[in-house]
């Protein structure tokens, strides 16, 4: 396991070529200190473990690492469901737009897309998939997050995970500032 910076980590997620909306997550407080823990999870990429918190508003720092290579039943049960029924919400990567151009064509697909659901009986799923299409998100789907907390399913993924854990536990401290109290909100 090779623990790296968590934008590179996200940089992976960005370029799996996965099936973008075959993605979970599960978040919250991490259990001493300040920051979350995140996992990501694709069946066909695997799992991904990031510890991060906001430096300022405008930076946030954290280390990760791809902690498993496939998601087994044991793993499936602890990320939310993909039919969203037992999550809090949804999450979604964004990479940036290439140039102008492009921006305008995102910018016009997500109008028509705004339209359409406007226009039409629509589901709420419905319409997220169709706003994820329309700005190329590479990765998207159901997520517990807890901002407040730390779920159970985050302390059962640590478990099971108990050496990339103390490993990204050890990195991560290394590049919190020792005269930081709590992360920015």
């Amino acid at each position: 396991m090779r623990v790296r910076d968590w934008d590179d980590i996200l940089q992976d997620v960005v370029e799996s070529d996965a099936d973008p909306a075959g993605w979970r997550a599960v978040g919250g407080d991490r259990r001493d200190g300040i920051g979350e823990d995140l996992y990501l999870a694709h069946p066909g990429v695997g799992t991904f473990q990031l510890k991060t918190y906001a430096r300022n508003p405008y930076q946030v720092d954290g280390v990760g690492a791809r902690v498993a290579r496939s998601v087994d039943d044991e793993l499936d049960d602890l990320f939310p469901a993909r039919d969203r029924e037992d999550a809090g919400g949804i999450f979604g990567v964004q990479q940036s737009v290439e140039d102008e151009e492009t921006a305008r064509e995102q910018a016009k697909r997500l109008e028509t897309v705004l339209e359409t659901h406007a226009d039409a009986p629509t589901t709420p799923d419905a319409l997220l998939e169709d706003v994820m299409d329309a700005v190329d998100s590479p990765a998207y789907g159901p997520m517990a997050f807890d901002q407040y907390d730390r779920p159970d399913r985050i302390d059962q993924l640590a478990e099971t995970f108990d050496e990339a854990e103390q490993l990204l536990t050890t990195e991560f401290e290394d590049i919190v500032d020792d005269n930081v109290e709590r992360g920015f909100y």
